[in-house]
C-alpha cells in the first residue's frame, strides 16, 4: 500500500511540473505603445440644453358675462375666425330691458318731485326774506329741495346701471382671433353673482405661437433672450420648427421639489401646423460660434512623462496653463495655447497652434501574445490532441 501511494504523489508531481512549465513558458507578452494624434481643425462649437413645454398662443383672451341670464343665441363656435367687436353671443334682455324701463320710470317720479319741492323752496325763501315765515320752515323747504335733489342723481345713476347691464348682454369679441374653446350652448343659463362665467377662449393671431417651457434652475443661468432654439412635437415627428427665446420668468416653480424657471420661446406658425395644448420638446443653443480653431478636448489634458515617452525626449513650456503637445523627430514639444470656449467634447484655441497641426491626444497600449516554438496556440500536456485523419486519398 505504501508503494502504490508513493508512486502516485511521483505522478501528481511530475503532472504539477508538466502543467507549471506549459503555463509559464508557452506564452509570451509583448506591449506596444503608440500614440493618439488628432488636427487642430477649423469649425464650431455649439452648447444646448434641452426641456419641455407647451405650445400657446401669444394673445389669449376669455370672454365671459357679467349679467346673469340665458344664453339666446350663440353666433360662432369652435374654429370660428372673428373680429374685434364682432357679436358673438347674446343673453335674453327681457329681465335686463324690464329693469331699464322700471328705473326710467322711478327716475321720471324723481324728477317730478324734484321739480315740486324746488317750487316750494322758492316760495319758501321768498317768505322768509318778508319775514313772514319762520327760519326753521325755511330750512326745512331747502332740506327737502336738496333731498330731491339727490334722489334723482341716484335715479339718473340706476338708469345708466340698467343700460349699461343691457348692453353687456350683448357679448363681443374684444380681440381679432380664433375661437378656440367653448364653454356654453343656447338656452343655458348662466350666473354672474360671484364670479364671471367663462363663454369662449378666443386666442389671437395662431399665425404666431409661443411655447412656454421649463427649464430646470441649474441650467437657467445659461439661458438669455436672443439666444436660437430648435424643437419638435409629437403630432409631426419628422419637422423640426425653430424659434428664439424672448423673455426668461423670474418666477420659480416647485414640483415634486424640483425648481423649474418660465422661458418663453417664439414659435412662427406660417402654415397653422402648431396647435395650442401640444407639447415641445425644446433644445435651447445657449452658446454657439463657427469659423473657429478646435481641438477635442482629450488633447489638453494629456501630459508625457517619461514614464510614459521611454527614450523620447520631453521639451516643456514653463508657466503655461494650458499645453498641446505635438512629436518632432524624437521629442515631444509643448505649446502654450489660449483657450475659448468649449462644448465638452472640443474646444477652441485662440492662439498658440495653427490649423491641421498634429496633437497628441493619447495613449494606446497593445498586448501581444508570442510564443515560443512552432505552433500558434501552445496547449496543455494533459489535453487532447488533435483527431488524425485515417481516410486515404
Amino acid at each position: 500500500m505504501k508503494k502504490i501511494s508513493k508512486i502516485w504523489i511521483a505522478v501528481i508531481v511530475i503532472a504539477l511540473i508538466a502543467l507549471a512549465a506549459w503555463f509559464f513558458s508557452g506564452t509570451k507578452k509583448k506591449e506596444t505603445i503608440t500614440f493618439d494624434k488628432v488636427k487642430v481643425e477649423q469649425g464650431s462649437i455649439t452648447s444646448s440644453i434641452t426641456a419641455t413645454g407647451t405650445i400657446e398662443a401669444v394673445t389669449t383672451v376669455t370672454v365671459g358675462t357679467q349679467v346673469s341670464g340665458i344664453i339666446d343665441k350663440l353666433y360662432v363656435d369652435y374654429n370660428s375666425v372673428v373680429k374685434k367687436g364682432q357679436v358673438i353671443a347674446v343673453l335674453d334682455k327681457t329681465n335686463l330691458t324690464s329693469e331699464l324701463k322700471s328705473a326710467n320710470a322711478n327716475l321720471q317720479s324723481m324728477q317730478s318731485a324734484l321739480n315740486y319741492q324746488l317750487s316750494n323752496y322758492n316760495r319758501y325763501k321768498e317768505l322768509y326774506q318778508k319775514g313772514l315765515i319762520s327760519a326753521n320752515d325755511y330750512e326745512s323747504a331747502k332740506l327737502s329741495y336738496q333731498q330731491a335733489k339727490e334722489q334723482v342723481a341716484t335715479a339718473k345713476e340706476t338708469v345708466r346701471k340698467a343700460q349699461t347691464n343691457l348692453g353687456y348682454a350683448t357679448i363681443t369679441s374684444p380681440i381679432d382671433g380664433v375661437v378656440v374653446s367653448k364653454s356654453v350652448e343656447e338656452g343655458q343659463t348662466v350666473a354672474a353673482s360671484y364670479s364671471t362665467p367663462e363663454l369662449f377662449t378666443i386666442a389671437k393671431d395662431l399665425t404666431n405661437m409661443q411655447v412656454v417651457a421649463d427649464v430646470d434652475e441649474a441650467d437657467i443661468g445659461e439661458v438669455k433672450e436672443g439666444e436660437r432654439v430648435t424643437f419638435t412635437v409629437d403630432a409631426y415627428p419628422d419637422d423640426t420648427f425653430s424659434g428664439e427665446v424672448t423673455q426668461v420668468r423670474l418666477e420659480a416653480t416647485t414640483t415634486n421639489n424640483v425648481v423649474t424657471y418660465e422661458v418663453v420661446i417664439s414659435a412662427p406658425n406660417a402654415d397653422l401646423k402648431l396647435k395650442p395644448g401640444l407639447t415641445a420638446n425644446v433644445t435651447i443653443y445657449t452658446m454657439e460660434k463657427t469659423g473657429i480653431k478646435t481641438v477635442s478636448s482629450k488633447a489638453l489634458k494629456f501630459t508625457p512623462t517619461k514614464e510614459t515617452v521611454g527614450k523620447m525626449k520631453i521639451q516643456d513650456v514653463a508657466n503655461a496653463k494650458n499645453k498641446l503637445w505635438t512629436i518632432d523627430g524624437n521629442t515631444f514639444k509643448a505649446h502654450a495655447v489660449q483657450l475659448g470656449e468649449s462644448d465638452g467634447i472640443k474646444t477652441e484655441i485662440k492662439s498658440g497652434v495653427e490649423v491641421g497641426t498634429e496633437v497628441v491626444s493619447g495613449i494606446t497600449t497593445v498586448t501581444e501574445n508570442t510564443e515560443e516554438g512552432d505552433s500558434e496556440q501552445a496547449q496543455s500536456p494533459f489535453a487532447p490532441g488533435p483527431k488524425k485523419n485515417d481516410k486515404k486519398k
